[in-house]
């Protein structure tokens, strides 16, 4: 049984359909590339498995770890194994980094029935995996993405990946507006997690990602339906030649 499964889905958006029929199978310790031009659909599929507000449905399922993901809030997506990294991290003037990812993590341990962390087992844990990650100890204690660089807020993502161990993660182009040193960071991040039990859907308009996070499988989205799946030559060959073929094939 495949961890993600999204079989004919359909979604509008505004009374506009963008995705026409979807469809999608992940296992358990694979890399899925999905890439496509703007327009495709990509960010409305990683907003969709979040749960998102006004992002529903209108033909289709998508099953989760067996679960029909529809069926189940966003914190329960999220206890469950789900994680989302945004093209744009959202900011949070007050709170500090720290006092958010320990929230975070014991608000999942406590849905799924486990005892939450103590003060020094989230310390410890949260200050090995900042090392491990090459994170400046500083950045925990400043305002959740406040005055953070683009390259610093794929970091802290990466950092409470880390932390909340996600069975799926959904990276909505995570090398977005990232220098080439930043996006070096993240995507060593992003490798320490991979492991058997976790899947990733890397979703990216550009080549220059998969250089450093190899995927397994790479899929063409073009006019709401994934057109194309291949190997990681696939992402070279769209490097060369482009999405036109694609677009021109499948508008209908």
């Amino acid at each position: 049984m495949a961890l993600l499964e999204v079989k004919n889905l359909h979604v509008e958006i505004d009374g506009k359909e963008i995705l026409k029929g979807l469809d999608l199978s992940v296992d358990s310790g694979e890399v899925h590339a999905i890439m496509g031009p703007n327009g495709s659909g990509k960010s409305t599929l990683a907003y969709l498995l979040a749960g998102k507000d006004d992002y529903e449905p209108t033909k289709g399922e998508v099953r989760f770890d067996g679960k029909n993901l529809f069926e189940m809030e966003p914190d329960e997506r999220a206890a469950a194994g789900l994680f989302i990294a945004f093209q744009y991290p959202l900011e949070i003037p007050g709170v500090a980094t720290m006092t958010f990812l320990r929230t975070a993590l014991n608000a999942q341990r406590k849905r799924r029935g486990e005892p939450e962390l103590s003060t020094p087992e989230f310390l410890k844990r949260v200050r090995d995996t900042a090392r491990n990650l090459a994170i400046d100890p500083e950045m925990l204690r400043r305002g959740v993405n406040v005055g953070f660089s683009g390259g610093e807020k794929k970091r802290n993502e990466v950092l409470q990946m880390a932390l909340l161990q996600p069975r799926l993660a959904i990276l909505d182009e995570t090398d977005s507006g990232l220098d080439i040193d930043a996006l070096k960071i993240a995507a060593d991040g992003v490798n320490r997690l991979r492991g058997p039990d976790r899947a990733f859907v890397v979703i990216t308009h550009y080549q220059r990602l998969l250089n450093y996070i190899v995927p397994d499988v790479v899929h063409v989205l073009s006019a709401g339906r994934i057109v194309r799946t291949g190997g990681k030559e696939l992402a070279m060959e769209l490097e060369a030649r482009g999405y036109a073929q694609y677009q021109e094939e499948f508008a209908a």
